[in-house]
């Protein structure tokens, strides 16, 4: 078990929750915030591993990137009004990145700020999502375009919940521990890229805590993201375009740990050919990432969707599209300017699409 800054625990820490709340017995509601997939598999383990409970609430979401919008975070706070939650009262996020970015920002603004605490089940929220104080919600099909900094309470890690994942849920997050290794920490990259995905799961909980660590001590230096934090959003400006495009324009899901991967690819290939890179350098990237994710069709006719997309990144300065590009795999680069054509380019090299 590990302690980190943040209030981040790391490791069986219930115990120290349970003081938690019996030393703050000022709470007036305990409510626990989940989706449909975190009821069914999560809620009952964590309850039998607090049991600190005498008295709780429930506020019940659907499942999926699709609800993390303005009318699901209505509901959530009809029903925090309904359940008379004041400044005192406290919600556990119990989920995913959908449920701790949507669930912190619903708190975040409720009254003026209701108390959280982040519990992520899924590979992706222990290492991306609830870590760092952001919060926020998609809005009119932009990705996370209204939210705000704001730190949980307590995060508390605990990897038994990935018991509970399928292998794609497991890659989707594990596309976010390639990106630090690739932005940050080549011995994570190197050990990463020499094994199969099967002996990686072995290798989780090392990784997992190396990955949070990572993006802990990066947000320590850059909490509100004026420099170096933006770093973290490699692979993030064409892949936030791509989860976007496939979810408002397709109506299909694809996860965002697979957005991502394809971002990095296409985001190396700018680096590459922006000669920021060496091509050994991208062709290493690509064939790592090919190996976990496949390419994704897309007609070449709604490449301009996905510029739209990117016009709206929180990176851009004055109507120019800003990227983190990699300079070096273990080092990156930010507030890099690309000309749309490359951007385009990009996206025609690196993914399989049709000529529509």
């Amino acid at each position: 078990m590990k302690i980190l800054n943040n209030g981040i625990y790391f490791g069986n820490y219930y115990k120290l929750l349970k003081n938690y709340f019996l030393n703050k017995n000022f709470f007036s509601k305990k409510i626990i915030l989940l989706d449909i997939n975190t009821k069914k598999y999560c809620l009952h383990y964590f309850l039998s591993k607090t049991n600190l409970f005498n008295k709780y609430y429930i506020i019940n979401i659907f499942s999926g990137e699709e609800e993390k919008n303005i009318y699901t975070c209505k509901k959530i706070w009809k029903k925090l009004i309904k359940l008379n939650a004041d400044r005192n009262s406290i919600v556990i996020n119990l989920g995913g990145g959908v449920i701790t970015d949507l669930g912190g920002f619903a708190c975040s603004v409720f009254k003026r700020g209701l108390n959280f605490i982040n519990i992520p089940t899924t590979l992706l929220s222990m290492i991306d999502a609830s870590i760092g104080g952001k919060t926020a919600i998609n809005f009119f099909s932009l990705k996370n375009e209204i939210g705000l900094f704001n730190y949980s309470k307590i995060i508390l890690i605990d990897k038994n919940y990935l018991k509970t994942l399928s292998e794609d849920e497991i890659k989707s997050g594990l596309s976010e521990i390639i990106k630090y290794g690739l932005i940050y920490d080549i011995n994570l990259w190197n050990k990463i890229r020499v094994f199969s995905f099967s002996k990686i799961k072995f290798l989780l909980y090392e990784i997992i805590f190396k990955s949070i660590n990572i993006k802990n001590n990066i947000i320590e230096k850059d909490y509100k993201e004026k420099g170096l934090r933006k770093i973290l959003n490699f692979g993030h400006t064409i892949g936030h375009a791509i989860e976007s495009y496939f979810i408002y324009n397709l109506n299909k899901r694809l996860s965002h740990g697979h957005s991502i991967a394809i971002g990095m690819i296409c985001e190396s290939w700018i680096s590459y050919k922006m000669k920021i890179i060496k091509k050994t350098e991208f062709e290493e990237i690509y064939n790592v990432l090919s190996i976990f994710y496949k390419k994704m069709k897309i007609y070449n006719s709604d490449i301009y969707k996905i510029l739209y997309f990117m016009k709206h990144d929180k990176k851009n300065q004055n109507k120019k599209i800003k990227f983190s590009l990699i300079k070096k795999i273990g080092y990156c680069l930010y507030n890099i300017e690309v000309d749309y054509e490359l951007i385009k380019e990009s996206i025609q090299n690196n993914l399989i699409y049709d000529r529509k």
